[in-house]
């Protein structure tokens, strides 16, 4: 997989990017930031730690090779991969990186555009919510307490919504939110403006969506639900309702691989921006590794 990526991806579209990265401060020499943006993303296919990755950083050939290390060069350390972790987040680059790899998907013919299936799911934090009746406030202010939809008891932490283009399974829009907004609310940035349909579950059944959708050019395959006590669906919306849930399930088997994968059951970090910019660097990687699968 790491050798194909060195030779597949262009790389030198990156290093322009990382080139807006704010400068450190006085210390060492920095290591290269492409280098270091190639770290994080082996640390999300191989599901490791800051510690983790320095360890197989200093023990793996593989890895080394990828990074573009010889066997004398030293690797950076987990608190060195941290600090440029955060450097990425604070100027915002991990959206922009994510943004990246798709126009190059784009330019190999690799997203279809034939449809985008939009859908959320939510994500767990570590972190523990404020209790009033302890006086304790919460540790990840960001976090929000929602009910899970047809399941008994309660989720605190945070909610992905994604746009994923129908038949390659690939990534092409990404949001978190706290785990109360409702999935309706961020819907409409998922949609691209370049596909040809929009498929989405009843929680985005809005007259002024598909309107909106409609206007665009774009097919509004939105399934129908029956308004608060207004009349029950008719057999040809159950029908379209049973073919839109058939294809929009395949966004399922996408979450299913960010969490049990790639390990996004629970954020690892605090803070909505941070867990953000994590989510992208994800996704980045889950859409490299995708693309291997696609390009045989």
């Amino acid at each position: 997989m790491l050798d194909r990526l060195i030779s597949d991806v262009k790389w030198c579209r990156f290093e322009k990017l990382l080139l807006r990265l704010k400068p450190e401060g006085a210390g060492r020499p920095p290591y290269d930031a492409l280098l270091m943006l190639k770290a994080l993303l082996l640390q999300q296919w191989y599901r490791l730690s800051d510690a983790e990755l320095e360890e197989a950083l200093n023990d793996r050939v593989s890895f080394r090779r990828f990074l573009g290390l010889s066997l004398e060069d030293a690797a950076p350390d987990h608190t060195t991969l941290c600090r440029f972790r955060n450097r990425l987040t604070e100027d915002g680059l991990a959206e922009k990186l994510f943004g990246e790899f798709e126009r190059q998907l784009d330019q190999r013919g690799l997203l279809l555009k034939r449809g985008t299936m939009i859908d959320a799911s939510l994500v767990e934090t570590p972190h523990r919510p404020a209790s009033h009746e302890r006086g304790r406030a919460a540790v990840d202010p960001d976090a929000a307490l929602t009910a899970r939809k047809g399941q008994r008891g309660t989720h605190y932490g945070y909610k992905m919504h994604a746009g994923v283009d129908q038949t390659s399974r690939l990534i092409r829009s990404l949001k978190l939110t706290p785990a109360n907004v409702n999935d309706t609310v961020p819907a409409d940035e998922l949609v691209r403006g370049d596909e040809q349909a929009i498929y989405a579950d009843k929680a985005d059944a809005k007259r002024a969506r598909r309107a909106w959708l409609a206007s665009l050019g774009i097919k509004p395959r939105i399934m129908h639900k029956s308004w608060g006590g207004g009349p029950k669906l008719r057999p040809s919306q159950k029908r379209h309702n049973a073919l839109i849930g058939k294809i929009r399930a395949e966004v399922e088997g996408v979450f299913a691989t960010l969490k049990r994968w790639m390990g996004f059951v629970r954020v690892r970090y605090r803070g909505l921006v941070k867990n953000a910019a994590h989510l992208n660097l994800l996704a980045l990687a889950y859409n490299m590794n995708r693309s291997l699968k696609l390009a045989i």
